[in-house]
């Protein structure tokens, strides 16, 4: 991207790119049993680039190393390069979140998002071509 963009509204699209050095994602989960840890990414990390969750509404449930945190409307979430990590909504109602992430984050999840093969062995090979690591 060369020139500058406005994303108006957000939800369910990105404002940077592959190219660019970092990109902003309007993500949502629309919750589910309480009961049950329904996780959105897998337990994994990324061994050169950090994350952060912003929730703009409901609750995001964030496992960083070993501590889970419950981050509300308003509060923020960041995820150091190499520190193992999850997440989940732990409600029934949704939650909407801004993920910031590196390009390269944003190109591993496009390419998971698109892959046919998601097979452990494949999914772990493309963790790796983009230097991070699934851990479970």
């Amino acid at each position: 991207m060369n020139s500058p963009t406005l994303a108006p509204k957000l939800l369910g699209s990105t404002i940077g790119s592959s190219a660019d050095g970092f990109v902003v994602a309007e993500w949502q989960d629309p919750g589910g049993s309480p009961d049950e840890r329904r996780l959105i990414a897998p337990l994994h990390l990324h061994h050169r680039d950090d994350e952060i969750w912003y929730v703009l509404a409901g609750t995001l449930r964030v496992q960083v190393g070993d501590t889970e945190m419950e981050a509300t409307q308003g509060s923020a979430v960041f995820v150091p390069r190499g520190t193992a990590h999850t997440f989940w909504n732990p409600r029934a109602e949704p939650v909407r979140y801004l993920l910031v992430m590196t390009s390269n984050t944003f190109s591993l999840i496009q390419e998971i998002h698109s892959a046919i093969d998601r097979s452990p062995a494949a999914l772990s090979a493309l963790f790796r071509k983009y230097h991070s690591e699934l851990l479970g």
